[in-house]
């Protein structure tokens, strides 16, 4: 591991942060200026008009319709946290549009579409704000293409790049004009740069998760920082001898932290592809699922710590790393905390990465699949303790009636399970806390003055069962319906289910998509990818009638097809390896997990396992113990017959107030709700029209407070809203 040390003059995060809203507030406004808040990725505000006294009194204030869904559209979710600026709103839609809006009132300033007409979509948790004296500008995605707009008239800014925009397909590794990269989250500014990550597919022959710098006012690319390594560069070594050429991921989807003063970025990292398989890519796979410290005015590495060896799981680094301050020793010291997956908290010392708290390499199990090399141990931090549920036993499992709880055992029984860390198996393997599992992309919520950490915790198993791919033509070939039935069984059955009922609202329901959408809208919807669903559009590259012939069908019953190969693809995208073809990756056998991201559910859709399903978590980073931990979210009837409440899975985060409060949505409840943050106890909360689906913001404008967060569509409003809340 490298380290730099740098003898610099701390300044506790909490005080800059008071120093900025101190500012603002005096002026009757403070802006919520950043996605999660600021640059330390807080989530928490210093305004306290709105407290434990008062929030029962919250009243919705105004609501904004971006009234831009396509007709017959599903009803969206979008996962932007609106950043405030000046009394000036800008967000975006669940189709993509960015909006600027009066803080105020939500009357519409100005609106920006990126896809001209087109039917947008995808991921985009926000924009980023960028100013020098008259010059303003909003920095966002819109499918493979960074733009700059002109924060006051929503144009696009000339000077940058071509006519305002720049391709992000260009700088990776392949032909620019045959891949498709989508950043999901927002970047960061440092000074005129604009550093960002992005999203890649998650199967075979992936695109890697390079970072980038852009110079904010040309758009040229100042560096990038290779998250799977080249020759010569550190962690080469972790990788099979040329993997650079072929392997993809070890990218940062989630978003980042600055550290302005010291000149630092850091990174949480996802998992190297494919996900569930490395035979082509043996070794520790650096940097992959590693925070990553580096130079944020060059890209230079100063130091990493890598949460999961050779990832098998999908276990992505979710959320950006909390930069907080904590006592130690009766000292101050600056850290990193970063949430996970696991549910594990991993607390660093932010100057040289080096853990505040023990964290041991334990002995896990090995892998049984053939080819597969687990990584031997893994590191297990010994605090705080892990903030989700990482063991499960025979009494842990639901069931209605006895026969219902029997069956769950036995397919529980049937399963490989070892543990934590039990590796993805042909039989099929409990992979608990699961993909996800202990914090999403919402990540944590952190109060400087009492070094607080605030974070959402899900219990969700899942299945991982491996099958290996033979390669095409071994058998008659097929008819197109078959051939559709193959790829939808090996790649979506997963996600939206065998009989294509989904899982709402992250996994839609695709019975009657024939009425809904043209087979050009299918094949287009499939290559793009769109919500957790990445593209596959070297999946489906000359099969774009089967699968249509499959989902557009209106037979009523489908049984179970034979699974049929698409290693034929696989090798293609392999092949069109902008670097030529590569013998590991030739050669070595294709597993697919044909369950992934699926929950282990009993019947009737029920979760496998007892509540609680979702925790919210109050932990204090100098003793590393909790200070409280409640379910948050309710099923009301599951909560009958538990005689508790269930807790629910969410991926927003929560926010945290100087007015004493954590706010906190995303539960299937459609819930926003209000909890005080030195008890955890329920002070508010309000029935939302569709889930709360993004970690809310606050700010103050005119001398009020305000609560705003964006809410999934309904049927009613298929484009959802963004919601905002104040005191009568």
């Amino acid at each position: 591991m490298q380290c730099r040390h740098y003898q610099l003059l701390r300044w506790p995060a909490y005080i800059l942060f008071l120093a900025i809203f101190g500012a603002g507030c005096h002026s009757g406004s403070a802006n919520w200026a950043m996605y999660k808040a600021d640059a330390l990725s807080s989530s928490y505000s210093g305004l306290s008009q709105i407290n434990k006294e008062n929030v029962r009194d919250l009243k919705p204030a105004w609501t904004f319709h971006p009234g831009d869904a396509l007709p017959g559209a599903r009803p969206g979710n979008s996962e932007c946290n609106p950043i405030v600026i000046d009394g000036v709103m800008y967000a975006t839609s669940a189709r993509h549009r960015v909006y600027a809006v009066s803080a105020t009132s939500g009357k519409m300033i100005w609106s920006f579409d990126p896809f001209n007409g087109g039917a947008g979509g995808g991921v985009c948790r926000g924009v980023t704000y960028w100013q020098d004296g008259d010059d303003k500008r909003i920095l966002f995605t819109g499918g493979d293409i960074l733009f700059a707009l002109d924060a006051r008239t929503g144009k696009p800014v000339p000077g940058f790049g071509k006519a305002g925009k720049v391709s992000m397909n260009i700088g990776i590794r392949d032909d620019p004009q045959t891949i498709s990269i989508k950043p999901t989250s927002p970047g960061i500014v440092y000074k005129d740069l604009l550093i960002i990550g992005n999203e890649v597919s998650e199967l075979y022959g992936a695109q890697p998760g390079y970072i980038r710098a852009y110079n904010i006012r040309t758009g040229w690319l100042e560096w990038t920082f290779h998250t799977i390594p080249k020759p010569g560069e550190a962690g080469y070594e972790t990788w099979p001898e040329g993997a650079w050429k072929y392997a993809g991921g070890a990218n940062d989807w989630s978003g980042m932290s600055l550290d302005e003063k010291r000149g630092m970025v850091f990174l949480a990292l996802g998992s190297p592809s494919y996900d569930f398989y490395g035979a082509d890519r043996k070794g520790q796979n650096l940097y992959g699922n590693c925070i990553v410290a580096l130079d944020a005015a060059t890209g230079k590495h100063i130091w990493h710590f890598q949460t999961i060896h050779h990832d098998l799981w999908d276990y992505d680094l979710p959320a950006p790393p909390n930069l907080v301050t904590l006592m130690k020793d009766g000292k101050e010291v600056d850290a990193v905390a970063q949430t996970s997956k696991v549910g594990f908290l991993y607390v660093l010392n932010r100057e040289t990465g080096a853990p505040l708290f023990p964290i041991e390499e334990r002995t896990v199990p090995a892998s049984d699949v053939p080819g597969e090399a687990a990584w031997p141990t893994q590191p297990f931090p010994q605090k705080p303790a892990p903030y989700a549920r990482q063991s499960l036993t025979e009494e842990d499992l639901a069931g209605d009636t006895p026969a219902a709880h029997d069956s769950l055992v036995a397919l529980f029984k049937s399963l490989r399970y070892e543990g934590l860390f039990t590796p993805p198996s042909v039989r099929g393997s409990l992979n608990f806390p699961g993909t996800i599992g202990g914090s999403e992309w919402g990540g944590a919520a952190y109060d400087p003055t009492t070094h607080i950490l605030y974070l959402k915790s899900n219990n969700s198993p899942e299945i991982d069962q491996l099958k290996k791919i033979e390669p095409a033509g071994a058998a008659a070939a097929p008819s197109p319906f078959r051939s559709g039935s193959a790829i939808y069984m090996n790649y979506c059955a997963g996600c939206h289910k065998a009989d294509r009922s989904g899982d709402e609202p992250l996994y839609p329901s695709l019975i009657g998509l024939e009425k809904r959408m043209t087979p050009e809208q299918v094949v287009s919807k499939i290559r793009q990818g769109g919500g957790k669903m990445p593209p596959f559009a070297g999946v489906i590259q000359g099969k774009e009638a089967a699968i249509t012939a499959f989902l557009l069908s209106r037979r009523e019953e489908r049984k179970e097809l034979q699974q049929e190969s698409d290693l034929q693809e696989i090798r293609q995208n392999r092949a069109a390896l902008g670097n030529g073809k590569n013998a590991a990756a030739d050669t070595a056998s294709t597993y697919l997990n044909v369950l992934a991201y699926a929950p282990f559910r009993g019947a009737g859709n029920e979760p496998a396992i007892k509540p609680p399903w979702g925790t919210l978590n109050a932990i204090d980073l100098s003793t590393g113990e909790y200070v409280w931990r409640i379910p948050v979210g309710n099923d009301s009837l599951l909560a009958q017959k538990y005689g508790q409440p269930t807790g629910l899975t969410g991926s927003p985060g929560p926010m945290a107030t100087a007015g004493g409060l954590v706010f906190i949505a995303g539960g299937k409840d459609n819930k926003l709700s209000a909890f005080d943050k030195d008890s955890g106890r329920l002070l508010w909360e309000t029935v939302l029209p569709g889930i709360g689906s993004s970690t809310p913001c606050t700010y103050m404008e005119n001398g009020k407070q305000y609560i705003a967060l964006s809410v999934a569509g309904n049927k009613q409003d298929p484009a959802g809203t963004i919601m905002v809340f104040a005191l009568p």
